[in-house]
């Protein structure tokens, strides 16, 4: 190797790697000679190795990826479990009771990727989804190709297109696989299965498809069975804000709501709150879940199915008989759920539910026009929780600047203009995106004391925010623009997915 530093080895482990090149080359290539090329920027691969002055190593990897290749020294370490987690085995296996998995298949790169069977085919488009760890796969037909989509922390990306005549059978193997009836083309369908990684990694995948003028439209849901990094110290809570959370969270009953719209990652919180409290020791915990989104053990999760045996009506009748500690519902989605998630909450339970509600005050609207009476809403909730989803801003190629005045203006803090934030750019690290991951944005209304006795005397959501702002409660924009300004996202992510003002 070349005279490196070690503090300059590339960290395999902070790198986002993208599979359009990763599997270009074979596994037997990339594990013997420890090469794995990860990302292009200007038309240039970028290799990662342990010796760079591995030429024939190097000339090997353009051939199969058909571009000009630039070695990066990487840490040894990390480079093999980068390869282990990408080109690793993995062990299929079944029981009566679980749903159908599947062996990964070979994720090497064939030159004429048309010529390999809908298997394989399909085996490399999970494969390519788990690399880059997205949480969704599009697969949209059109009149001469089926275009296949990633959703990568929260954003849509193109991956390949594929003929026609490769489509059908693609589409016919995920029908096989998720146990849809695969001669129904006219009438949209869902179905699911277990896909095990390279890693060992379970994934449970959900499908569904909608029958459109060129073909069937297939949407896959990838949701990982594994919840070790469901902390409550990774969402990204400011310090004062996750004291509050832990706080009400710790409490012995009353309700803990969050809200805001799909995809805003209001379920990942609630399932780390529920790790939290599992750590305090034995409690009964009982969720029920459309559909489950990660398997906990400690937990007694109970699926909404689409057979009607096991609906949310019955669940929620029978929830209090178990003796619960602490219930985790889904979604309070009519006045029946509320009904039950109040009755607990009174009974001396801790209960934790979604809402779809634009602010944390706005929960208290909800749950009246549901028909919940204001006193009881004071009585019950502990905690009111806004949340919205941002990418995260690679830390190594992020671009300072300062702020503009008319984006001052719109974030409501005109005395900030000139302080530096920051944008994005594009690097080694972050597959050339820019970002890398997501946090979340925080509005946190603890009801108690003055704010539980407004709630009660009827006050309205516009007073009950303005109590807040007297009280120095944050709000999604304040959160926002702290983590601008400390470079963890970009004003122009923040305004991508919030009302301006």
């Amino acid at each position: 190797m070349s005279e490196t530093g070690a503090s300059r080895l590339l960290n395999m482990d902070q790198v986002r790697i993208d599979p359009t090149w990763a599997l270009r080359v074979p596994a037997g290539l990339a594990m013997r000679r420890h090469v794995l090329p990860f990302v292009a920027i200007d038309d240039v691969v970028h290799v990662a190795c342990i010796d760079d002055r591995d030429t024939a190593a190097m000339e090997a990897v353009r051939r199969f990826v058909g571009r000009p290749v630039h070695p990066e020294p990487a840490d040894r370490e990390s480079l093999q479990r980068a390869l282990n987690r990408i080109f690793g085995t993995a062990h299929s296996g079944r029981t009566d009771s679980s749903p159908v998995r599947i062996r990964v298949g070979d994720p090497r790169a064939a030159a004429d990727p048309e010529s390999r069977d809908a298997v394989a085919l399909f085996d490399e488009l999970l494969y390519a989804a788990f690399v880059r760890q997205a949480s969704d796969i599009h697969l949209d037909p059109g009149r001469e190709e089926m275009r296949v989509r990633f959703r990568v922390d929260g954003v849509l990306e193109n991956y390949r297109r594929l003929p026609v005549e490769a489509a059908g059978g693609v589409v016919s193997r995920l029908k096989v696989l998720a146990g849809m009836d695969i001669a129904e083309k006219r009438a949209p369908q869902d179905g699911r299965f277990t896909h095990t990684a390279g890693s060992g990694q379970e994934v449970d995948i959900r499908v569904a498809s909608l029958p459109t003028r060129h073909g069937e439209k297939m949407t896959l849901r990838l949701l990982a069975l594994q919840t070790e990094t469901l902390t409550v110290e990774r969402l990204g809570m400011g310090a004062a804000d996750l004291a509050v959370f832990e706080q009400c969270i710790h409490m012995p009953h009353g309700m803990v709501l969050l809200t805001g719209p799909t995809g805003s990652g209001k379920t990942t919180t609630l399932y780390a709150a529920l790790r939290q409290l599992l750590k305090q020791g034995d409690q009964n915990v009982l969720t029920i879940e459309d559909p489950i989104e990660y398997e906990m053990s400690g937990v007694s999760q109970v699926e909404v199915d689409t057979a009607d045996k096991v609906n949310f009506g019955k669940a929620l009748r029978s929830i209090l008989r178990h003796d619960p500690d602490t219930v985790m519902i889904g979604e309070i989605r009519d006045r029946e759920t509320a009904d039950v998630a109040i009755k607990a909450a009174l009974t001396g339970h801790l209960v934790f539910s979604t809402l779809h509600t634009n602010s944390a005050a706005s929960v208290v609207t909800r749950l009246n026009d549901m028909g919940v009476e204001r006193y009881l809403i004071a009585a019950t909730l502990r905690l009111a929780v806004a949340q919205r989803l941002v990418r995260r801003l690679c830390p190594h190629c992020r671009r300072p600047r300062e702020l503009t005045p008319a984006e001052a203006a719109i974030l409501g803090m005109p005395d900030a203009v000139g302080r530096t934030v920051y944008d994005r750019s594009g690097c080694i690290y972050c597959a050339n995106r820019g970002f890398s991951g997501r946090l979340g944005l925080f509005e946190l209304l603890p009801c108690d004391g003055s704010i539980a006795r407004r709630i009660a005397e009827g006050s309205e959501e516009a007073e009950l925010i303005a109590l807040a702002r007297e009280q120095q409660l944050g709000s999604l924009f304040t959160d926002a623009a702290e983590k601008i300004f400390s470079g963890e996202t970009s004003v122009e992510e923040v305004l991508s997915i919030m009302a301006v003002r």
